[in-house]
């Protein structure tokens, strides 16, 4: 399925991606696309080498899906960061 991000979009979604603790999950809930499309975005989005670097670094990872979390993480994001509700990004 093509859905039509803008850049803004596709820039927040990678940076989700890269992040160690925002599961697939939270990408789907602000976005709509599932994980195979978020891997196909970063693929289509970000150099070859660079691609290649984080699936190399989020295969396998537990914090990337909320079914293999431990159940003390009970949130999408890092203390620090700030609140993100819907697809409304906050302002840096």
């Amino acid at each position: 399925m093509k859905k039509n991000f803008s850049e803004r979009d596709i820039d927040r979604i990678i940076e989700m991606a890269w992040e160690d603790r925002t599961p697939f999950e939270a990408i789907t809930y602000q976005f709509g696309i599932s994980e195979q499309e978020t891997i196909e975005l970063m693929r289509r989005e970000m150099k070859r080498s660079s691609f290649k670097m984080w699936r190399k670094r989020v295969q396998g990872r537990t914090t990337k899906h909320s079914k293999l979390r431990s159940d003390e993480v009970d949130r999408f994001k890092c203390k620090m960061q700030r609140q993100i509700t819907g697809n409304k990004i906050s302002k840096r």
